[in-house]
């Protein structure tokens, strides 16, 4: 078991309402929760599916990495995550004009 974090921004209620079910809402779209691998994996299955419909999630966990945490993102925002010479990092992409 490993504490899982996810930030929600402009996602389906339906999305957030399956959230719920396994992680606990601190704050409007913040979920947290100690869980298993194999139930971090099946709700990054939901999240992908139910997502789809519109916003972006970001998702991290507690990992024997050099940083103590792993993350993964789904949708569209200015943060991107890439690799430096096998270290996850976040790159800010220039804003984007509407």
């Amino acid at each position: 078991m490993a504490m899982l974090v996810v930030v929600t921004e402009a996602v389906p209620p339906r999305l957030r309402g399956r959230l719920a079910v396994w992680l606990l809402e601190i704050r409007a779209g913040i979920y947290v929760g100690d869980v298993s691998k194999r139930i971090r994996e099946m709700i990054w299955e939901q999240i992908e599916a139910l997502a789809e419909e519109g916003g972006n999630v970001a998702m991290a966990w507690a990992s024997n990495h050099e940083s103590g945490f792993e993350f993964q993102t789904f949708g569209d925002n200015r943060r991107v995550p890439i690799d430096h010479d096998g270290l996850r990092l976040v790159r800010f992409l220039p804003p984007m004009d509407k």
